[in-house]
C-alpha cells in the first residue's frame, strides 16, 4: 500500500464479515475524522500481524491493529494528503467482538477508528488523555461502542 494506492484491502477474510459496511466506514472515518486525508488499510490474519508487529515494533505476538503514519517525524496535521497505513487483524477482531458483544463488522470499525487517531498524530500512552476524549467523541458521533482505550482503563 501507498500514497498512490490508498485503499482497503481484505486478506483471507471469512464471508460472515460484511466488506461493503467495512468499505462504507472508511470512507466515513476518510472524510469525517481525517478531514479528506487517505489512508491504506490491510484486513488480514492474527500470523500477519505478528510478523508486522515482530518486524517494526520487536514485540513477538498478534496484535489488533497496527498504524504506520507516512511520516512519524513530521507534525501531526501538517499534510493534508495522505496519513499512512493501517493493519487489523479481522482473527482478533473476532476474538473481541465475542467478548464485548458486537459484530465483527463493528469490532473492525473500532480498531479503524483508533488506527487513524495513531495516523493523525494521538497517542494515548503519552498524550495525557486527549486521544481517549478524542476517540470517545468520535465514537458516540459514529455510533460505536467502546473503544480500545475505555476497555484498558475500565
Amino acid at each position: 500500500m501507498s500514497p498512490s494506492d490508498p485503499d482497503l484491502r481484505f486478506y483471507r477474510l471469512p464471508p460472515v464479515v460484511n466488506r461493503y459496511a467495512i468499505e462504507g466506514f472508511k470512507a466515513v472515518v476518510q472524510d469525517r475524522v481525517a478531514g479528506g486525508r487517505t489512508f491504506a488499510c490491510l484486513i488480514t490474519t492474527d500470523a500477519q500481524l505478528q510478523s508486522l508487529n515482530r518486524t517494526f515494533r520487536r514485540k513477538d505476538y498478534p496484535t489488533d491493529v497496527l498504524s504506520f503514519p507516512v511520516d512519524p517525524e513530521r507534525p501531526p496535521g501538517s499534510d493534508r494528503g495522505y496519513l499512512g497505513d493501517l493493519a487489523i487483524s479481522w482473527q482478533r477482531a473476532r476474538e473481541q467482538a465475542r467478548e464485548f458483544g458486537h459484530t465483527v463488522e463493528t469490532e473492525v470499525k473500532v480498531l479503524m477508528l483508533h488506527g487513524v487517531l495513531h495516523l493523525l498524530g494521538l497517542d494515548h500512552e503519552i498524550d495525557g488523555g486527549r486521544m481517549s476524549r478524542t476517540e470517545k467523541r468520535w465514537r458516540r458521533a459514529l455510533g460505536l461502542p467502546a473503544g480500545l482505550i475505555e476497555r484498558v482503563n475500565a
